[in-house]
């Protein structure tokens, strides 16, 4: 029987594996220490590698990404978690002015090596202010990287190459993943950031998904192949670097696209996908594009309601299905 991890297990042991492999890795935010997390995803790190590594701070998103920058910008490589990536709002500054821009403004001479790390995304009620997919927002800012993972083995992988990037990276987890299992990947595992994945091959349609909208793009095809409709499905993995390569060459085969985001679609991340569709694979194209998107609208806190704003099995199979007959 294959060794399985969950997502959130990913967490711990992808940051871990690079803890014992780096001694300048150190950990910092609220509540991660003795506590390991408020949704358990720093468990048996505290315990491993003690108050000199792993910092519990006050609650401040200032004070935690300014701390961290400071010791980015003095050797460390340091991995700071915002416990909800709403909260990003409360350190904009630093991750939207300084800590991109200090590499460019020294002429390389400072590098900011270091990762935030935040829970992401909807599907939980947990409410407006703590449930929003934000990709969109470090997507508008020059200089970061952006990864978010849909399985425990990217995780892992995908952790490994963001503590090693000299460039800053904000590391999306998503919430209503942390629950889900695979297979645990071997020691050394590493997925260089901007390498989308197709993990499932199909002719008639490309899904291109991110994070929670893998999963659900993936039910959608299974469902779908009843129906006699083949589906591809492309898990981006990391918003910069975008690998369109693997989306236009899926495109070569399928001519017909469907982006499946849980950011709202006004400004979310699909549109930046569809321009350069538009842009530089026009011609593959039989049928318009379509994006499956969150609302406009401050995500409700009632499951019912909160499933008609963002993206749904049943939302991204009748977009696929409208699609294919075009």
């Amino acid at each position: 029987m294959a060794d399985l991890i969950s997502y959130r297990d990913a967490v711990a042991e992808g940051i871990a594996r690079e803890m014992r492999r780096d001694p300048t890795v150190v950990c910092l935010g609220e509540d991660i220490g003795a506590a390991e997390g408020v949704f358990k995803t720093t468990v048996g790190l505290y315990k491993e590698f003690g108050p000199q590594r792993i910092w519990d701070t006050p609650i401040s998103e200032q004070a935690i990404v300014g701390a961290a920058m400071g010791a980015a910008m003095t050797g460390m490589r340091p991995v700071a978690e915002i416990m909800f990536s709403d909260f990003l709002a409360c350190c904009w500054d630093y991750l939207a002015n300084e800590i991109p821009k200090a590499r460019y403004m020294t002429g390389g001479q400072v590098t900011v090596p270091l990762v935030v790390r935040t829970a992401n995304g909807g599907g939980l009620g947990f409410g407006a202010q703590h449930s929003q997919a934000v990709e969109n927002w470090a997507l508008t800012v020059p200089g970061l990287k952006i990864v978010a993972p849909s399985t425990p083995a990217d995780v892992i992988g995908l952790m490994a190459a963001a503590i090693r990037s000299d460039d800053p990276v904000v590391f999306f987890e998503h919430k209503a993943l942390l629950a889900g299992s695979g297979p645990r990947p071997p020691e050394g595992h590493l997925i260089e950031l901007g390498e989308a994945a197709v993990v499932r091959e199909g002719t008639d349609v490309t899904v291109v998904a991110l994070a929670s909208t893998v999963p659900m793009s993936l039910k959608a095809a299974d469902q779908l192949a009843g129906e006699g409709i083949s589906v591809e499905v492309i898990d981006l993995r990391c918003l910069i670097p975008l690998d369109m390569r693997t989306v236009l060459r899926s495109l070569e085969r399928t001519s017909r696209l469907v982006v499946v985001e849980e950011n709202p679609y006004q400004g979310g991340w699909g549109g930046t996908v569809v321009s350069v569709v538009a842009d530089e694979g026009f011609e593959l194209l039989d049928a318009p594009i379509k994006r499956v998107a969150g609302a406009n609208v401050p995500l409700p806190f009632a499951d019912s309601l909160e499933a008609e704003v963002i993206p749904t099995v049943d939302k991204v199979t009748e977009a696929i299905r409208r699609l294919s007959a075009y």
